[in-house]
């Protein structure tokens, strides 16, 4: 099966760069789109993540990531609607990738058993879970936990990745210009492309700024980089101005 890929820009943060270069950048303010993507092809409706529930916007966000929408405004650009969504595949669990999934009454979701046991007893250190957000879709027995591995629908794979969280899946989707993969774990082009002064330390990526095991995680991401066609980093900016993925 052959799939083209939309973001859809549904949040957006202001924050320190170094939240996602990992000891580069501190101090320097960094805009981030917040996507959820969705995914055509097939006879399946599929998002990759379901973003924010109020996003913000303001004249600085606007400049570095264009419109933000609000969920139903995004999924509108495609002729959709929140309860047409078939599947939604979860990155992770961080709040601001899943705080629309209560809106997706029809779905599935597939996540990671971790991101769940995260979720429901996060680490003091990890203040980005909130459990509120899958309680609804979790009583109604929407939730497919996996722990492995798992090829969801021909032609695209969830692959664990726990380099942000522990229960990160990146996802491998096979499309007309060959298997492009969105991160699991939350970084930007920089990582995957260090500047010279990076490479010149003996560098080839830029782990993410927040991370379980540096070491590991600097693994994962050359892992990443080496293993598909392309790669997408899940926060981007350039992204927010492609309407299709090839």
């Amino acid at each position: 099966m052959i799939y083209r890929i939309h973001p859809i820009v549904v949040g957006a943060k202001i924050f320190d760069k170094g939240m996602m270069t990992y000891q580069h950048d501190y101090g320097k303010p960094f805009v981030i789109p917040i996507f959820s993507w969705y995914i055509e092809g097939g006879n399946k409706n599929i998002l990759v993540d379901t973003g924010e529930f109020a996003p913000r916007s303001s004249t600085e966000i606007e400049k570095a990531v264009g419109k933000v929408y609000k969920f139903e405004e995004g999924l509108a650009k495609w002729g959709l609607k929140p309860e047409d969504i078939d599947i939604v595949i979860h990155t992770h669990l961080h709040n601001d990738h899943c705080e629309n999934d209560s809106k997706c009454v029809n779905a599935i979701f597939y996540v990671h058993e971790n991101e769940l046991k995260q979720v429901h007893n996060p680490h003091p250190l990890d203040f980005r879970y909130n459990e509120d957000f899958i309680t609804e879709i979790e009583s109604n027995g929407q939730i497919i936990p996996l722990t492995e591995d798992t090829e969801v629908l021909p032609g695209i794979k969830m692959i664990h990745m726990p380099a942000h969280t522990p229960g990160g899946m990146s996802v491998l989707i096979n499309t007309e210009k060959g298997n492009f993969l969105i991160t699991g774990f939350c970084i930007i082009e920089e990582n995957l492309n260090p500047p010279p002064k990076i490479l010149g330390m003996g560098m080839e990526v830029i782990p993410p700024g927040t991370l379980i095991n540096s070491y590991e995680a600097y693994d994962i991401v050359l892992k990443a980089k080496a293993m598909t066609d392309m790669v997408i980093p899940l926060h981007e900016p350039k992204y927010a101005f492609i309407e299709t993925i090839p």
